[in-house]
């Protein structure tokens, strides 16, 4: 066992202090002020390795975080490198898996957690209680006799009203049943997931949604649309086990286990244990710098989704106290308690939080939002987002007004679904997308920080006051944590909303995926650039293309007969487009039986051909040619017969097209080949690659229809042209290039005729490669 050794001046001075947590925000945070502050420390740091960093750069890395670049200059970079590496040990492992342990500890502070409020039920346990029964575990093997700080939370008691006392939980429910049936969970969930009524259903949704892109894609979606429901029904376990045991989320139930844990295993077995137990962790009020953060914490998606105008309103109790903590004081109140060990078997519990002393209520809270965004407005695409004014209606009145909008977003939706598809109902499912966007939000942030908002709980700090002016008052001065200190206007407006906000604004200000600017093309020649046809190089599609060749070579006497069947038939075509494109060409190709392959020939040579030209979007063709300049291979690929495509090649360098089986000269109807299309142009496009030499990671592909998705998403740099609805969706979602090439936008590049010959090649169907 290691002594207990003295602590002159109550702070730590040359302890084997072991963190747990040191990756994550306070832990960060208490390495620093361990390196800048107590000199004479040795710090022991629990990381594990990731992907093939080690978990020793892992904690290197740490150095060029922002939080010790203040300790870095005062001291120089090389003293500070020096110091680290002299100073901050790796124990390589995680909280499942701790290892050996140094036996000479004298202070261990465990503040690793899970940092979400609505994690999936196994999740949560085991990093708040699974962890803590690691390194409980681990301790007791070492031999060594630490005094731990085990770093909890304000809201570990529960749904409750009144004074929380800074002492032992009083429930009985039992930790470690709880924990043991939330490990099976995801076994009961998986098997249950698998079941065959449960499987059909995702199927049919994906068939649905995705039947056009191909099987394999239609069973990729429906295997991805199973593992959410997985994730989100794990979640309603976690959520819903909380409720009713009394807590208000997962998180709190398992901050409260871990407690539990920490007083069973340790405290109770004879050693020394204090209990900190902070509320809502922000930005730091000074140290090491006004305004340090890493990354959003708890209250900031509220505050940031309000300042995109996307909470109208919010069912908080405008009286109910937010009680929010800087950092630093967090920081400092557990290096505090840190050296004023607790008496073995008798926890100590310190709640460092605002709320008794300096209370903040909600509505003041919200009036700080407002003015802080009404003075600095966030911008978007229109300009600055004026942010809405709450009043506070009561949660009843904010969920039926949410509903509501939910139902109308979503027959907006099906209704923009069944429309053509323009730029203009493009821009309205943008409309309706960034609405939904923000009803979900509201939904979620309704349904988490309703606790934390609605909370009639006042947190008791005597503990941890007793202990602040306990200390000698130049440590007051520079590691205290009084929160009168803290005067909240000047906090949220001029420290914690501009930290918050900044990498906001960076995002704010990059131009939407469809405004992106084209940018130069990398030579190199090992890339290929893949157009469809139809709707990105020319403004047409199968059906105009028959309508415009049959009307100039069908007999005067045929013509109503034709036409007549042609009519009547438009139903079967667009059921058997909407199933699956490959099926709707092999459908509708039949109606070239009996046209004959010159006569074909001769009218793709003269008026069609020249209607064709006539009708290709100038921007795609530029495209071509740009890609082309830069040593990409250029390749058209299209379900179109060759003989149709005949006035595009001597653009590419290589045209794969369809073929119609012929019998002396007259097409018979049928495909001489499968459709090139959804799968079936993804399989060639691998296939094609492997052959040739190409990197598809770095090549392009040009497409407008939802069956052009699993190709598309094949290549490194994927553009959807004049995209329909659902294409348009999934490339939004994806930050994929969006790009509209209109009629007549630009002139049509011209083709030299020794251009002409060198790339006239045309390679048929799927088995050309």
């Amino acid at each position: 066992m290691s002594p207990a050794r003295s602590t002159p001046g109550h702070v730590l001075t040359n302890e084997h202090v072991f963190l747990t947590g040191g990756t994550g925000f306070v832990g960060q945070a208490i390495l620093e002020r361990l390196l800048s502050s107590h000199p004479g420390t040795r710090i022991s740091v629990l990381v594990r390795g990731k992907g093939s960093q080690s978990a020793r750069a892992r904690l290197d890395n740490l150095l060029r975080k922002p939080v010790f670049r203040g300790w870095m200059e005062r001291v120089g970079e090389d003293e500070a490198r020096r110091q680290f590496a002299e100073r901050v040990r790796v124990v390589d492992g995680s909280l499942s898996r701790v290892g050996a342990l140094p036996d000479d500890l004298d202070v261990v502070i465990h503040s690793a957690s899970t940092v979400s409020f609505d994690p999936p039920i196994d999740e949560a346990f085991e990093t708040n209680v699974g962890g803590a029964h690691g390194v409980y575990g681990a301790l007791l093997e070492s031999g060594s006799d630490p005094h731990v700080v085990h770093i909890s939370t304000a809201y570990v008691g529960g749904i409750r009203k009144g004074i929380a006392p800074e002492a032992s939980l009083t429930h009985e429910v039992d930790w470690r049943a709880e924990y043991e049936a939330a490990k099976s969970a995801r076994d009961r969930v998986e098997l249950e997931s698998r079941k065959p009524e449960a499987l059909r259903k995702h199927l049919a949704v994906a068939k649905a949604r995705h039947g056009k892109t191909g099987p394999q894609a239609v069973a990729q979606f429906a295997e991805a649309a199973r593992a959410a429901w997985v994730r989100e029904r794990l979640v309603d376990f976690g959520r819903t086990r909380a409720e009713s045991l009394g807590w208000t989320d997962v998180y709190t139930l398992t901050k409260a286990f871990a407690e539990r844990a920490a007083e069973e295993l340790w405290s109770d077995a004879g050693h020394r244990l204090s209990i900190v137990r902070p509320s809502i962790i922000e930005s730091a009020l000074r140290h090491p710098f006004p305004g340090w953060i890493d990354g959003f914490k708890v209250a900031d998606p509220l505050i940031i989704a309000y300042g995109r105008g996307q909470l109208p309103d919010f069912p908080g109790l405008p009286d109910s106290v937010l009680d929010i903590i800087p950092v630093d004081f967090v920081v400092n109140a557990t290096l505090a308690v840190a050296a004023r060990p607790a008496e073995p078997r008798e926890a100590k519990y310190f709640q460092v939080v605002s709320g008794k002393t300096n209370p903040l209520p909600f509505h003041q809270m919200y009036e700080n939002v407002h003015d802080y965004f009404t003075a600095n407005p966030l911008p978007d695409e229109k300009g600055d987002i004026a942010v809405p004014r709450w009043r506070f209606p009561g949660g009843h009145r904010v969920e039926r007004a949410l509903v509501r909008r939910e139902r109308q977003a979503g027959r907006a939706e099906r209704i923009i679904e069944r429309l053509p598809t323009t730029p203009r109902t493009r821009r309205w499912l943008d409309t309706v997308t960034k609405g939904q966007h923000g009803l979900e939000q509201l939904r979620a942030f309704t349904e988490l920080y309703r606790a934390y908002v609605q909370t009639e709980i006042i947190f008791d700090d005597t503990n941890t006051r007793a202990l602040l002016h306990s200390l000698p008052k130049e440590i007051q001065e520079d590691e205290g944590f009084d929160v009168n200190d803290i005067v909240w206007s000047h906090y949220f407006q001029e420290i914690h909303f501009p930290a918050v906000t900044t990498l906001t604004r960076a995002f704010g200000k990059r131009p939407a995926a469809r405004e992106k600017a084209v940018r130069a093309l990398p030579a190199r020649d090992d890339v290929v650039a893949i157009f469809d046809l139809e709707g990105t190089v020319l403004e047409s599609n199968l059906v105009k293309q028959y309508l415009q060749l049959w009307s100039n070579t069908v007999p005067r006497k045929r013509f109503a007969h034709d036409l007549a069947t042609f009519t009547f038939s438009l139903r079967k075509y667009w059921k058997a487009e909407r199933r699956d494109r490959g099926e709707f060409i092999r459908t509708f190709m039949r109606r070239y039986e009996g046209f004959k392959v010159a006569e074909i020939e001769r009218e793709v040579s003269g008026r069609f051909g020249r209607a064709m030209m006539r009708r290709a979007l100038p921007e795609a063709l530029q495209r071509v040619q740009q890609h082309r300049d830069a040593g990409h291979r250029t390749i058209l690929v299209t379900g179109t017969i060759d003989l149709m495509v005949e006035p595009f090649v001597p653009f590419f360098d290589e045209v794969v097209a369809g073929r119609m089986h012929e019998r002396d000269g007259v097409l018979t109807g049928f495909l001489a080949d499968p459709p090139l299309v959804d799968e079936a142009r993804a399989a060639w496009l691998r296939h094609y690659a492997a052959q040739n030499g190409f990197d598809l990671s770095q090549s392009y592909g040009y497409g407008d229809s939802h069956a052009d998705l699993v190709w598309l998403q094949l290549l490194g740099h994927p553009s959807a042209v004049n995209p329909d609805i659902r294409l348009y969706r999934h490339a939004r979602e994806k930050h994929w290039n969006v790009l509209d090439w209109k009629r007549g936008a630009a002139p049509i590049p011209a083709v030299s005729r020794t251009e002409q010959e060198a790339h006239h090649s045309i390679a048929e169907g799927a088995g050309r490669a």
